[in-house]
């Protein structure tokens, strides 16, 4: 007996799914029935993934520091599909530094994507899901980096911790139109970020390439690292009819790192 598609009829916007994370997202979201609009601020890379998806995914840029794109992506997921029921807010920088050396310039960058990206995103989805009046799932990617601080990554975990207290409250203001929004608040995800992640921390560090990584893996209580797939059960749930009575809300999915 086949198994009924949880999203089976709905339309997702997913920034920065390209590739990590948000890939994961579109492909899974896709095989639960849903259309997905692949938004990414690399075009290129947006439109192999969504040629690898196949004709359920639509190619689209996105560059979530520009109010102009963000306005004509939403336009365009709604033209194309006729409407958008779900957005997840995943695209997302990363920066470490020691406090006495944080740049102006890296504070700006992360803070205009993690923050402002994620607000005016989730803003211009909403306004179309109100118009629209049939309601919708907002998403937003959290991280464990939000639930406490970190001796060399404030600006990271300090942005991390705005999108939680952006969820709560937008939650609490959007769900008498009908929209639900809630967090998926990741641990440490194996993958391109966290190569990036690794690379940072050896510089700062002292540490051997890999080393890090190995280090924080052996602290996670399952025993490993997060693979993407492994937030997607997450995300389906929070998209689909099945999450209607949660607001404001923001999940670990982390492997048992953070106890909320």
């Amino acid at each position: 007996m086949n198994t009924p598609r949880r999203l089976a009829g709905k339309t997702a916007l997913i920034t920065g799914s390209a590739r990590g994370i948000g890939r994961a997202f579109a492909e899974r979201f896709v095989r639960e029935g849903a259309r997905v609009a692949i938004a990414d601020i690399n075009f290129d890379a947006a439109q192999q993934t969504a040629s690898e998806i196949g004709v359920a995914a639509i190619p689209l840029c996105i560059d979530v520091t520009d109010q102009a794109s963000i306005d004509t992506c939403v336009d365009e997921v709604a033209e194309t599909f006729g409407g958008i029921d779900i957005l997840i807010n995943n695209a997302a920088l990363f920066d470490a530094a020691p406090i006495a050396e944080i740049s102006r310039d890296s504070y700006d960058r992360l803070y205009a994507v993690n923050v402002a990206g994620t607000l005016f995103t989730m803003q211009a989805v909403a306004r179309h899901m109100i118009t629209r009046g049939t309601g919708g799932k907002i998403i937003n990617m959290a991280s464990q980096a939000g639930r406490r601080g970190e001796s060399l990554v404030a600006v990271y975990c300090s942005t991390k911790a705005a999108v939680i207290s952006l969820t709560q409250s937008a939650g609490l203001n959007l769900i008498e139109h009908g929209i639900n929004v809630n967090a998926i608040a990741p641990g440490v995800v194996d993958g391109d970020h966290w190569e990036h992640v690794d690379a940072i921390f050896a510089k700062l560090e002292g540490k051997k390439p890999g080393q890090k990584k190995a280090e924080v893996a052996a602290d996670v209580p399952f025993g490993r690292f997060a693979t993407p797939d492994d937030l997607t059960g997450m995300a389906v749930f929070l998209a689909s009819g099945e999450s209607d009575y949660i607001v404001s809300q923001c999940y670990n999915v982390d492997g048992g790192q953070w106890m909320s």
